[in-house]
């Protein structure tokens, strides 16, 4: 089986949100330990030029470009600049993804679209974008999708990026089909279900304004303590290039807890069981009117 160096290595790569996280992980390994040229995509103008630093300073092949991968047009024109300046692209990577704490009823409807815009929009974005020069050359190509083990989870407090999530994975389903339905066999679609992974994610999240502020801010708090036990993204993204090389579909970081989550999720939509919630810091002490032992209440 061939290394992700023998696969990718000498080709380019394009990576969304890659100024933090996992998609300035990726950026690095496939810059320093892969050997391909990275072009580096964010909105954050002051983080990739530091990320792009950081690689470049120890000898990688790497592009800035500030992206909004809200905006079609700015990913069309990303896409153009690629093509025209790089070549073929080996390696598309759509990751930018942000988070959202709170109840759903309290959450802002500017935080929701905003998430949606990033989260779901962006893949789709990137794939508009890309797929058509994919599709028309001869090279290789892989398309990779982060998803999240929330994508085969239900998760309360965090509705809108376990939502998100959920439709990236379907979103990337089915474009494995429709790859396969044009016969592009030299296109290699996956979805990436990360588990843990250091990040500034849940700094970063929306939280709510109005409403329960002490269930958004008490997740983000349990969130952090997640983060405690996270692997770095530089191993993440050993591991996900390497599953990549490998043909994989289901690309997961930590297999144990990953592969966990999608059997439960499996036996759970085979025994038609109403995802329960897990029982949480709001449990009230006493059976609610509907005689549950665990009803969610909030506090201000």
């Amino acid at each position: 089986m061939a290394s992700s160096a023998e696969v990718f290595g000498g080709g380019t790569a394009v990576i969304t949100g890659a100024a933090a996280g996992i998609g300035a992980g990726l950026a690095r390994h496939a810059a320093l330990a892969l050997g391909m040229s990275v072009v580096l995509a964010d909105v954050d103008a002051a983080g990739l030029e530091r990320t792009c630093a950081d690689i470049s300073d120890d000898g990688g092949r790497v592009v800035p470009a500030v992206v909004d991968v809200r905006d079609a047009d700015a990913v069309q024109r990303l896409a153009d600049r690629v093509a025209r300046e790089s070549g073929p692209v080996r390696l598309l990577v759509n990751n930018a993804g942000v988070q959202q704490f709170g109840f759903l009823w309290d959450t802002p409807v500017a935080n929701w679209e905003r998430l949606v815009s990033i989260n779901v929009n962006g893949v789709f974005h990137g794939v508009r974008a890309f797929m058509p020069r994919l599709i028309a050359q001869t090279e290789r190509a892989w398309v990779l999708n982060l998803a999240s083990i929330g994508s085969v989870t239900a998760w309360p407090l965090q509705t809108p990026y376990i939502m998100s999530k959920h439709a990236v994975l379907a979103m990337t389903e089915c474009l494995h089909q429709e790859v396969e339905l044009i016969g592009a066999r030299h296109i290699q679609v996956g979805a990436v279900l990360p588990g843990a992974v250091s990040s500034r994610i849940f700094d970063d999240a929306g939280g709510v304004d109005t409403g329960d502020l002490t269930a958004a801010d008490t997740e983000r708090e349990a969130m952090f303590r997640v983060r405690e036990r996270a692997i770095s993204p530089e191993e993440a993204a050993a591991t996900i290039l390497q599953q990549a090389a490998d043909g994989e579909f289901y690309i997961v970081t930590q297999p144990e807890s990953v592969l966990g989550a999608m059997r439960d999720r499996a036996d759970q939509l085979t025994a038609r069981r109403a995802p329960a919630a897990p029982r949480s810091r709001f449990a009230a002490p006493g059976p609610d009117e509907h005689g549950s032992p665990h009803a969610v209440t909030t506090r201000r």
